[in-house]
């Protein structure tokens, strides 16, 4: 998304506002959407590797916070279950539409595409 951004900078730097530009400018709107979702998707995938790796100290008994004590460590093996599994929901609608806004983005563009190849053939 980031990288189609900065392409439609590079392709329109010599342009002037125009109405044949909407569907270019609701495609770096959508785009702009589907980077910031990949973004949060990162972060909570990030999220679930930390708590991965707390619930695997937690069980061993290894938990510098948590007494060797099978309550203690039950009681916050199900507390980081809860936490990667709410987690996991929301990390999964940050992928679905990251690769929703990222397609939309690139239908955008292509009508642009198509919309500046039948100025061009009108034109001439």
């Amino acid at each position: 998304s980031a990288s189609a951004i900065a392409f439609t900078a590079q392709i329109t730097k010599e342009s002037v506002f125009s109405y044949n530009l909407i569907p270019l400018g609701f495609a770096v709107i959508v785009w702009s959407l589907s980077f910031y979702c990949g973004c949060r998707n990162i972060h909570y995938t990030n999220s679930n590797l930390f708590a991965n790796l707390e619930l695997i100290k937690v069980e061993a008994g290894k938990h510098p916070e948590i007494p060797n004590n099978q309550r203690y460590m039950q009681a916050a093996s199900d507390g980081i279950k809860q936490a990667m599994t709410s987690n996991n929901g929301i990390l999964s609608s940050y992928g679905f539409w990251q690769f929703r806004f990222l397609v939309l983005g690139a239908v955008s563009f292509m009508v642009w595409h198509l919309m500046e190849m039948a100025v061009r053939t009108i034109g001439n």
